[in-house]
């Protein structure tokens, strides 16, 4: 199943993501990490999208592609996503300026964000 408790602080700290699969008899068919994640955190409910798939067959073809479309991030593509993140949440002075003249302006002229 993988880290679980990393899933689990992910989940506590940004909520559920995606829902799991289930089928109509609450088969499960998608996420089982989600809901074990869900579990370690004493969670009573946890979305799910119910979808009719009676064949084994079938639901195991969601499960392997489910899996298989999952891509890991490369060193680069995480170290960009760091500085992007980084970006939005410090911007830099010249960036807080022009946000508040933008706020100011959006206030005074009763603009919805």
């Amino acid at each position: 199943m993988g880290d679980i408790p990393g899933l689990a602080e992910s989940m506590k700290r940004c909520g559920q993501i995606n829902p799991i699969m289930i089928s109509k008899n609450n088969i499960l068919i998608a996420g089982g990490r989600r809901l074990e994640a869900a579990k370690y955190l004493g969670w009573k409910t946890i979305n799910a999208v119910v979808v009719d798939v009676s064949e084994k067959a079938i639901r195991l073809e969601y499960e392997i592609e489910e899996n298989v479309q999952r891509q890991e991030l490369n060193d680069e593509e995480i170290v960009q996503a760091a500085r992007e993140l980084n970006k939005l949440k410090n911007p830099g002075f010249f960036r807080k300026i022009l946000n508040a003249i933008v706020s100011f302006f959006k206030k005074l002229f009763r603009i919805a964000e």
